[in-house]
């Protein structure tokens, strides 16, 4: 295995059955080689820093029915709610005094929230905090739409594609989606000029390493600038209810895969591994991460936007816990640092 992790460094490419090998096959002494192969990447263009990103989450209405999601459409037991835009502010307001650059503004695909008001709200938020990156993760939308947010002062775009494998999105989405539509709005969002990121589940209902193999293909193709990798974590009211989370450990081999892939890419230890082990987020950046994202939003809509079962949105987790994140990052000898944390360019 030490010589496809050190191919894979090299060339950032290994053949299908290689690629399965290095997911199926590697040894405890395997994956710690490929962990700090990751690492090594990671700090010749990081060094050991970590990026927080303040993480809002404005609307838990979606009009999509993914079978995975807690908010599906179809899920009568969701609490929904919306943010307007004052609270979206004061939440801008709260984070920029705790040291956050980088606000995310993360929501189910709702209707009401139309191009005026999108525009309207980043507008806002560019005016009030200039020196701030603004990022976006609201799903499915025109390419007309993404240019209109991107003009409005959005810099970020999170869309993750979730499977490569088309059979196997079918089985997680309904109908009216599709992977095509889904890769079509990430290459607008390329070619329009934001930081654009993808990524999956890892351990989602029918996924095979052979779907693995695709996402590391389509992210080759692709060249995200960011890559949002977690574990399937099931919820009580959607048809996945039954299935098995997601390893831990497959997820972080994948993103260890992933950094020697995508050397310069923002990488997080996402709030799912965090929910699956509690040292997910160090687990995370031993693995090659270098973002963590946590939650600025109102305390009393929180445990409201509930993607999958015991989702974490407190501690260290939280925004207010912003101290004890940098004491546990700071163990595990990483600097959590006041920085929009651009991506990289050559």
């Amino acid at each position: 295995m030490k010589a496809y992790i050190d191919r894979l460094e090299r060339t950032r490419d290994l053949t299908d059955a290689e690629f399965r090998a290095l997911l199926e096959e590697s040894a405890p002494a395997d994956r710690d080689y490929l962990f700090a192969r990751a690492r090594a990447v990671r700090d010749r263009t990081y060094g050991r820093r970590v990026f927080i990103r303040g993480l809002i989450e404005f609307t838990n209405f979606c009009k999509n029915d993914c079978r995975y999601c807690g908010i599906r459409r179809s899920n009568p037991c969701a609490q929904r709610y919306r943010l307007d835009k004052a609270q979206i502010l004061a939440c801008c307001q709260a984070g920029y005094e705790l040291g956050f650059r980088t606000f995310v503004l993360q929501g189910g695909e709702d209707p009401y929230f139309t191009d005026d008001r999108m525009a309207d709200i980043v507008s806002a938020i560019r005016a009030s905090f200039p020196d701030c990156a603004i990022t976006l993760s609201i799903g499915e939308r025109s390419r007309a739409s993404y240019e209109r947010l991107f003009a409005a002062g959005a810099n970020r775009y999170l869309l993750r594609h979730e499977t490569a494998d088309p059979d196997h999105y079918a089985r997680l989405h309904p109908p009216e989606l599709s992977l095509e539509n889904r890769l079509r709005c990430l290459r607008d969002l390329k070619a329009i000029g934001f930081q654009t990121g993808a990524g999956f589940m890892v351990g989602s209902p029918g996924q095979t390493s052979g779907c693995l193999v695709q996402d590391f293909r389509l992210l080759q193709d692709l060249q995200p600038q960011m890559v949002g990798i977690g574990p399937f974590l099931p919820h009580r009211d959607t048809p996945f209810r039954d299935e098995p989370a997601g390893s831990a450990e497959r997820t972080l081999l994948c993103l260890a895969i992933v950094r020697l892939l995508l050397p310069r890419a923002l990488l997080p230890a996402t709030t799912a591994l965090g929910t699956l082990a509690d040292d997910g987020r160090e687990r995370g950046m031993n693995a090659g991460c270098n973002v963590v994202m946590p939650n600025l939003s109102p305390k009393d809509t929180r445990k409201k936007y509930l993607l999958y079962d015991n989702k974490r949105s407190d501690g260290d987790e939280a925004a207010e816990g912003l101290a004890a994140l940098r004491a546990r990052m700071a163990a595990a000898g990483y600097e959590v640092v006041v920085d929009r944390g651009d991506y990289p360019m050559e």
